[in-house]
Parts: C-alpha cells; sequence; structure tokens
C-alpha cells in the first residue's frame, strides 16, 4: 500500500464527518435499509482510533512490506479489542476485527463483496446504493460507504495502484484490481448523483474450457472446433455486447494456443490469464495531467510486430487500432485473437470498416473489405441472454468478396427452437448447420484433423 493509501485510511478515522449519524437513515436511501446501530459504530470508531494511536508512522512507512503491514495490523487490531470495555459477543468482536481491517488494508464495504466468489460484478450507484450480479442477474445489497468523501478516496486508492488517477480534470478512468479485475470509475462533474464505481470481477482460478461447456456457453464440438482453429492459427474474432463474456471467452480460446509459440498481449487494462510460458504483456497508458505521455492501443498493436510475435491477442479494438490489427493478420501474424463490440456477425464486420475509418487513412471500402476479408477467418458471436446466461450463439466464417459485400456462413448456430425450462432458462445449445468451413483443407495441410462428425447438420 502506497504512502497515500494509508495516510487515507489515517484520515478516515479522524474525520468525525464520515461517522454515520445515529440510526438515522440516509438521505434517498431505500426505506428497507437502516444504519448500523449507533453503540457498535461508536466501538468500531474506538477500535479504529486505537489501533491507528498504537501503529502510529508505521501505518504510512512506505518501507514496510505489505505482509508486515498487515500482520502488524491484524495483532494490534486483536489487542485493541481485546481492551475494550464494551460488552460484546463474538461475532460482534469478528465483525468489527474485519471490518476495521477491511478499511486500513482494502477497500472498505467492497471487500466482503470482493471475497464472495458467487459475485461476478459490483456496481456502486453511491455511497448508499451498491448492486451485484449473481448468476447475471442484479441484486440490490445492504453494504454502503460511509459517506461520498468515504467511496472516493476508495477509488483514488484502486486507481493511484495502477498509476492512474482520477479528479475533476479527469473524471472517467478504467483501471484494475491487483487480481486482473476490470473497474470503471465516474465522478462528478461527470456523475451527477455522486461519484460511481463498476468493478468487474474475474475468477482467481481462471474458467476453462470445461467450465465453459459445464455453464452452457459452448459445447464439445463446439470446443473442438475453436481449439483446432487456435491451432491451425485462423484469425478469430469474438464479438458480443457489453457483459456477454467476450473476455472469458478470449481467455479460454487464447489458452488453446500452443506452449512453444510467443504471445503478445495488448489490453487497455491488463485483463487476460494466460498460463503459457511465453507471454508479453502490454498495457496502454492514459495521459498525465498535463495531457501528455499518452500510450494507445494502436501504438502498442504498431510496437508489437518488432517484438517477434507468434500471435497477437488484443483485449479488444475499439478506434483506428483496427486498421493496424487488421494490416497485421495479413503480413505473417495468423492465429491472432481480439474482441469488438457487436450484436451479430454481420454487424462486427461493419464496426471493423468504421474502426478502420477512424486511423485517418484514405482508403476506399471495396479495399477496407478486401483487408477484413482476407485477414479475418472466424467470428464468434457471443450473447447475454434473458435468462442471465452468456452463450455463443453463433459461430460464422468469413468465406471472401462477392462483389462489394464480404460473404459469412454460419458454420453453428444457437437452436432458439428448444425453447425454455421449467426456471425460464434456454434449453438450445449450438448446433451444426451442416456447412463445412471452407479453411478445413488448410488446417489439414497443417496437420490438424478436424472430424467431419462436426459438421453433421443438427449435431452439437
Amino acid at each position: 500500500m502506497s504512502l497515500a493509501d494509508r495516510l487515507d485510511s489515517v484520515r478516515r478515522a479522524q474525520a468525525g464527518a464520515d461517522s454515520p449519524s445515529s440510526g438515522s437513515e440516509r438521505p434517498g436511501a431505500h426505506p428497507s435499509r437502516r444504519r448500523t446501530p449507533s453503540p457498535f459504530q461508536e466501538v468500531k470508531d474506538r477500535v479504529h482510533q486505537g489501533l491507528i494511536e498504537t501503529l502510529g508512522p508505521r501505518l504510512y512507512d512506505p518501507h514496510l512490506p505489505e505482509n508486515e503491514l498487515a500482520a502488524q495490523v491484524r495483532q494490534t487490531l486483536q489487542q485493541t479489542i481485546d481492551a475494550e470495555q464494551t460488552p460484546l459477543s463474538h461475532a460482534d468482536r469478528t465483525r468489527i476485527a474485519q471490518e476495521v481491517s477491511d478499511e486500513i488494508l482494502g477497500h472498505g464495504p467492497l471487500e466482503p463483496l470482493l471475497r464472495d466468489p458467487d459475485i461476478s460484478e459490483i456496481m456502486v450507484n453511491g455511497a448508499d446504493m451498491i448492486y451485484v450480479e449473481r448468476s447475471g442477474k442484479l441484486y440490490r445489497v445492504e453494504a454502503h460507504f460511509s459517506s461520498e468523501s468515504h467511496l472516493r478516496r476508495v477509488i483514488d486508492k484502486i486507481v493511484g495502484r495502477v498509476g492512474r488517477r482520477v479528479d475533476e480534470a479527469s473524471p472517467l478512468c478504467d483501471a484494475r484490481l491487483p487480481d486482473g479485475s476490470r473497474v470503471n470509475a465516474v465522478i462528478a462533474p461527470i456523475a451527477l448523483d455522486g461519484a460511481q464505481l463498476t468493478i468487474r470481477k474475474f475468477s482467481q482460478d481462471p474458467y476453462t474450457d470445461a467450465d465453459l461447456i459445464a455453464f452452457g456457453t459452448i459445447s464439445p464440438s463446439v470446443r473442438d472446433f475453436l481449439k483446432a482453429c487456435v491451432i491451425g492459427r485462423r484469425n478469430v474474432i469474438i464479438s458480443g455486447g457489453t457483459g456477454s463474456g467476450k473476455t472469458t471467452t478470449l481467455n479460454v480460446i487464447s489458452s488453446f494456443i500452443p506452449e512453444d509459440e510467443r504471445i503478445v498481449t495488448i489490453e487497455d487494462a491488463a485483463e487476460l490469464q494466460l498460463h503459457q510460458d511465453h507471454v508479453l504483456r502490454l498495457e496502454s497508458r492514459p495521459p498525465n495531467i498535463e495531457g501528455k505521455g499518452s500510450i494507445a492501443i494502436r501504438d502498442l498493436v504498431k510496437n508489437s510486430l518488432r517484438m517477434r510475435p507468434d500471435r497477437i491477442v488484443v483485449g479488444e479494438v475499439r478506434d483506428g487500432a483496427a486498421l493496424d490489427m487488421l494490416q497485421a493478420m495479413n503480413t505473417g501474424h495468423d492465429g491472432s485473437i481480439t474482441t469488438v463490440h457487436a450484436n451479430t456477425p454481420r454487424d462486427s464486420l461493419s464496426r471493423l470498416e468504421t474502426m478502420v475509418l477512424m486511423a485517418g487513412v484514405d482508403l476506399p471500402v471495396r479495399a477496407i473489405r478486401e483487408q477484413v476479408a482476407g485477414a479475418v477467418d472466424l467470428i464468434v458471436q457471443q450473447a447475454r441472454l434473458k435468462d442471465g446466461s452468456r452463450r455463443i450463439v453463433a459461430i460464422s466464417e468469413v468465406v471472401g468478396m462477392e462483389g462489394e459485400v464480404i460473404t459469412l456462413q454460419d458454420v453453428f448456430t444457437f437452436d432458439w427452437s428448444a425453447g425454455r425450462d421449467e426456471n425460464g432458462r434456454f434449453r438450445g445449445s449450438l448446433i451444426s448447420t451442416g456447412l463445412r468451413p471452407k479453411f478445413l483443407q488448410d488446417l489439414n495441410d497443417l496437420g490438424v484433423e478436424v472430424p467431419p462428425s462436426l459438421f453433421v447438420n443438427g449435431a452439437g
């Protein structure tokens, strides 16, 4: 923890304005939520203050390792609670110890939510309103921050750890937690009702292809087909809307890349969790307070071409970097993988065209489409369905050009006709359309065998 982080924790304990008022409701709070009982909060504040008085300068000693600080905090915390005169149950003592420890060492009321493996996303709509996502559904939780300034300090701590900033001059920020979880923060004057924080959690143990099969995202046949495409160095685009699971699928598909290849990953905020040995991770950088020093995804894609990559994996293309990515795919870096935001495979091609035009290069539309058709082999379409599940709903091959139009053919599609079960979950899965990809011969030439049975009409 940095010196600034530790000083923030000290200031919080000394700021009486941050303490919740006795038994009152917060303005605008949900009527069913009540404040933590005042006696409990008073004991917690005394313990917090006693901890700070005991440890003193050690809390913000920049030379003290994080693990040593944590050990000292927990030891002193236990001693301070034991010395407390107010009668406390064992459950209350444990709760006070955990909450004070979370304040100083972690992210306050978010820590229990970050530890909960069933929560996939945390949405802070203000100091008093926190929602979480479980199994694709949103639920409001009772956790809350003591004040707006408390929430801002937690945001500053998160973004500061990865060398980023959020203030009135730069009120939007993308960052990440140490475990790779994606963080987006928005503050005033952009956020009209107070600071807002969104955390997309990533599992400590990354999902595997077996997990996606268990979730119903893919079938074993589709897994085998995608694995053959990755080993056979096909260029793959994963398309889908926000929160549809593109990054998780990208992680799983990237895990099929052979161990003996050199992989360069390029992301806005590092999220990919590849387990191959030869992985080089690059992360973009926003401008500093003077508006200088920005390193964009496009700059990283260009630089990666000088790093002798076998594969380039871009977390997401959203601007002129699409042109550099397509050129990389067309100039010997086969087997590259990236994601785009789009609702259908056809829309993803239109998005690529638009992003290439954003590069500021005056190219005719036909030349752009020829670049796309020559570079992209496969589009994997992902969606978050109404039942909250995330499924791959189509896998389409880019066949080539017919006149001015890029032609696609669906290899696998989602079986919507299967309907829903008694719990409202979709019964369908990906099934083969019966069409065989035209690049199968290329895979065979590389020694990658794809069983013909995968493409029997209706097989899944």
